[in-house]
């Protein structure tokens, strides 16, 4: 295959996937940091609304909690084998663009189904918890606390896990009662509380 055949497949697959705007008219790829959050989808999904249990919903996340993440994945303040190189790639790029093309994204709750009997477990489980974690994300003192309404619950699972096994930024002081309050709680309740924070609103 040629060069000019290359080029003609190359454009056939783009519009096979994006479609042709007419003028005038923005494409997925037209807002600002979409280009380079393309990188990010392939595992979060489109317009990082992710389709799976384990992997978090980006859309709608609040900026300064998307690039405090990043910055401490990139810097190894947050262990993960799987994101520390895409962290540094996305610091690299611009953090900044890339956190508010996903802000603005419209999110939706996950599509992971669960027991509605977990919710309501959970959601009795969870009022020390709305002291801290806000609609849309907040600051408590220094520490950067997201907005957990809609994530997956397999991911919330995860996430409760690691911050009870202190593998989760370990070492971090603002999360030092987060992990003591972690330790008290059973596997079954931590659970629970995934469960209703999947389904919050």
């Amino acid at each position: 295959m040629d060069g000019s055949v290359r080029r003609l497949a190359g454009a056939v697959i783009v519009v096979l996937i994006f479609g042709v705007a007419p003028a005038g008219v923005a494409g997925p790829l037209d807002a600002p940091g979409a280009t380079k959050a393309l990188t990010c989808t392939a595992c979060h999904g489109a317009g990082g609304q992710s389709p799976s249990n384990t992997m978090p919903i980006l859309s709608g996340m609040w900026p300064v909690y998307f690039k405090k993440a990043i910055a401490d994945y990139a810097a190894g303040k947050r262990p993960s084998t799987e994101m520390e190189p895409y962290a540094k790639m996305v610091a690299q790029m611009g953090v900044d663009e890339v956190a508010a093309y996903f802000s603005a994204q419209p999110r939706a709750a996950t599509a992971v189904a669960v027991d509605p009997a977990a919710v309501e477990r959970g959601r009795t489980a969870a009022q020390e918890c709305l002291q801290c974690h806000k609609p849309g994300g907040t600051t408590v003192g220094p520490a950067v606390v997201p907005d957990l309404r809609g994530q997956p619950p397999g991911y919330l699972l995860n996430q409760m896990r690691l911050f009870k096994q202190d593998r989760r930024s370990p070492g971090d002081p603002n999360l030092t009662k987060l992990k003591e309050l972690m330790g008290k709680i059973s596997d079954q309740t931590l659970a629970d509380l995934a469960a209703y924070w999947s389904q919050a609103k």
